[in-house]
């Protein structure tokens, strides 16, 4: 498995996301799968990479939360919808779904 996170270094949420795609590794019994970080610093690093915003999360080269439609350019912090209404990261719960 291929597992990729892109961010934004000003956005925050890459860090919560970090900490919750660790614990979802754990939860499917992958703790040992290595994540490949990517930091994306300018608007066509972000346009010719798949970032959707910061973060960004790939399982095999696919963004498993990604909306239909277009999506959105540049240098962005992301929200995702959860069970809890908007956040800045999926839930630990919904990572372990899509890791499965």
């Amino acid at each position: 498995m291929d597992v990729e996170l892109l961010y934004f270094d000003q956005c925050p949420h890459w860090r919560l996301a970090d900490e919750r795609l660790r614990e979802a590794l754990t939860a499917v019994g992958r703790a040992d799968q290595s994540i490949s970080y990517v930091q994306v610093d300018t608007a066509e690093d972000a346009a010719g990479s798949g970032f959707a915003g910061s973060p960004t999360i790939l399982v095999n080269g696919r963004d498993p939360f990604r909306a239909p439609g277009p999506t959105p350019g540049g240098l962005s912090c992301r929200l995702f919808s959860t069970p809890n209404g908007l956040a800045g990261s999926p839930t630990v719960e919904q990572l372990s779904s899509v890791l499965r």
